[in-house]
Formats: structure tokens, sequence, C-alpha cells
């Protein structure tokens, strides 16, 4: 793979896929190349987004011999994200709007200013509610003739993106990336040792941007070992405890996260107010501040919530996979599947011979069942609660 699409890790099918299509947007809309529509779809830390980005990189590249060549000004600036033609949705909060929809269908309607295509990258669409995947959809149905529609979404399950709007879309999958591969990508573009390279991508799942977190972060990895330290206390008998631990720690991350940029923001509001102004206006804006300050605490307090879970739903991965090596180990299968925390293969036979096999079937099945609670606006505190309950029923 050469120029953007170098960033894809493990994906050279996608990226041949991506390169043949780009190069037929250069001449038009083409049946069987180029269309209005994709959806990119895999698991967490394949990249589909950065795929995604990357195709809209190659379709507005200005190289004459080479699509998506990194280099030139319409690549550089898409990656940036600062071209004029390209659109980013990264929905901070629990779901993408309806109005936040209708105000990108709008922006999605204009000619490119600059470049070849109007580009909108819609990333975890699966967090469009129901009324903004229909604004969505119309267009979809009856696109722009300059524009280009990139959704991505964990899969094509009803439940990540609607049958209707799928059915619009040209489907490119992702797999998630060999850990040799992730390691390649740790050593030979940030520089690290290979020790640290290897370990963090045999533990990061098959997610490189968590496996670049674990390598470099301190903190990072101290969350992984808090989260996993949940199963041992199960064994001693502080379950409970540590259940609620654990969500402090998540909603203590996303406090962490947000409070710099949520006084920035408040900052940035509050200046275009006219906070501190002494004009004959001054005091006019000021007064009508009431809602637009209420909108973006509503706003703030969304994306928290969502960055809460999402560190929370991080640590509870980490507990299914240490459960699933377990249940490897019980089976005598350690040996010939890729284990999940092979740093950690002593506590997995531990909690092997503590747990019968249908016990730990039974563990995992109430750890997957506290994520769909937390998707469902469980309270965390009571989701993570019933399922320390069965861990522990299991263990005892």
């Amino acid at each position: 793979m050469v120029g953007v699409f170098e960033r894809l890790v493990g994906q050279d099918s996608v990226a041949a896929e991506l390169t043949d299509a780009a190069v037929a947007g250069r001449t038009g809309v083409a049946e069987g190349a180029m269309t209005h529509s994709w959806l990119f779809t895999g698991p967490p830390g394949s990249g589909r987004s950065v795929a995604a980005l990357c195709f809209a990189a190659a379709l507005q590249c200005t190289d004459p011999d080479r699509p998506g060549c990194g280099h030139c000004h319409a690549c550089t600036t898409t990656l940036a994200g600062t071209h004029g033609d390209v659109r980013r949705v990264v929905p901070e909060g629990l779901s993408i709007s309806t109005r936040e929809m209708r105000g990108i269908v709008q922006i999605a309607a204009r000619r490119p200013s600059t470049g070849r295509w109007q580009v909108v990258v819609i990333e975890d669409a699966d967090r469009l509610t129901e009324a903004a995947g229909n604004v969505l959809l119309k267009v979809v149905e009856e696109p722009p003739e300059r524009t280009v529609f990139l959704l991505c979404a964990p899969s094509v399950d009803p439940e990540d993106i609607s049958v209707t709007l799928r059915s619009r879309c040209r489907h490119v999958h992702l797999v998630t990336p060999a850990a040799p591969a992730i390691a390649r990508v740790l050593r030979e573009h940030d520089g690290l040792d290979p020790e640290t390279a290897e370990w963090a991508a045999a533990v990061s799942g098959g997610h490189i941007g968590r496996a670049r977190r674990l390598a470099t972060d301190d903190e990072a990895r101290d969350r992984r070992r808090r989260a996993l330290d949940l199963v041992s206390a199960v064994t001693r008998g502080t379950g409970y405890p540590a259940a609620d631990e654990l969500v402090k720690t998540a909603e203590d991350e996303a406090k962490q996260l947000s409070a710099e940029r949520d006084e920035h923001e408040r900052d940035e509001l509050a200046t275009a107010l006219g906070a501190g102004g002494t004009g004959k206006g001054a005091a006019g804006a000021t007064r009508g501040s009431a809602g637009a300050l209420k909108d973006l605490e509503r706003r703030q307090k969304s994306r928290a919530t969502r960055t809460g879970r999402d560190a929370l739903d991080r640590a509870l991965l980490d507990i299914a996979g240490l459960y699933r090596d377990a249940l490897a180990v019980s089976f005598g299968d350690s040996g010939g599947i890729t284990m999940t925390h092979p740093d950690l293969a002593d506590r997995s036979r531990d909690l092997a011979r503590r747990v019968r096999p249908e016990g730990l079937l039974r563990s995992i099945d109430a750890i997957l069942a506290c994520r769909e609670a937390l998707d469902q606006n469980v309270k965390p505190r009571f989701a993570v609660a019933a399922m320390a309950a069965t861990l522990i029923a299991e263990t005892s």
C-alpha cells in the first residue's frame, strides 16, 4: 500500500478496492466502480473510520497518477480535517440528532467548492436516531450529483444500521488486524521497542488505537489492570466494592477528559455572546445567552455520559476476555487459539480451576448482558452490580 492507504493496517484488499473506486470517481459515477453511498463496517479498532477518511482523501486527491498520494494539498487537508469539501460527523453524545443530520444534508446538497466531490463522512452511524436515519435516507436515495456519503458502523445488523439505509450503500467490510501487523506499525511508525510493541499488540484485541495507548500511556495500562482486578476481587469475596470502583473509575476518566474541553467551550461561548463587552449591544446579547448556555450544558452532559460509557465498555470487554481465556484453558484449547490476555495466563488458569466451564459461560453472558443494559440507558451502577452478582454466584 502507498499514500494515504498506508494508514490501514492489515486491509490490503480494502485498500485496493478503494483505490480502484477513487480512479473511477475521477470521471464520475460508474456502475460497479464508484457509487454515491458507502458503508464501512468492522469490529472496533479495525480502522473503518480511517478507511473512510483515506477514501475521502483519495477522491479529492489531485495527483494525476496515484489517487490518495498523501502529499498533495487535497490529501493533507482532508486528513487534517480542514478540506472545504469534506465534512466529518463525529458524534460526541449518545446519538446523532435529527437537527444535526438536517444541517449536514443541507451542506451536502452544495456543489464542491474546490474538490471533485462533496464528501460526508459519518462516523458511528449506528448512533443515528430513527428520525435522523430517515433524513439521511431521503438524500441517499436521491443524492446530489457530486456528493458522496461514507457511513461507518460496527456491522450490517439492523441494530447498527437500518436495512433500508444499508441497501442503498456499497458495503466495505474490514477485518480485525493481526497482532504482528499492529506490532509492526508500532515499531516502524511510532518508534517503539519490539518488546513493548509486541506486548501492546497482543493485549489490544486487534485495536491499533488501543495498542498505541497501552504502549505509551501509563494511565491506560493502569485502567486495564484495575478493570481486570474485578475478577480477582470476585474470587476474594469483594466483588461488589470492586464493581462500584469500576464504575467510579469510568466516571472519573470521563470527567478528566471533559473538564478542560468543557471550560474552553464555555469561555468561547461567553466571548461570542459578548461577555466583558461594553458596547450598546453587549447587555442585550448577555440577556439572550441563557438558551445557548443551556444547550451547551446539555451537549456537554451527553458527551460526558458517552465518554464514561465507552470507558466502562472497554473495561467490560477486558473482563469478558479474561473469562474467555479461562474457558479456553478449561477445554484444553489455550495453545491452539489466540488468547485475549496472553500476559495473564496464570490468572486465566486460576479462574479455570475455580469456575466450571458452564459457570464461565454464564459469567460471559452476564458481562454481555451488562453491556446491552448500558446501551439501553440502565444506570451503570445497577447494571454492573447485577453483573457482579452473577460472577460472584458462579465463583462461589
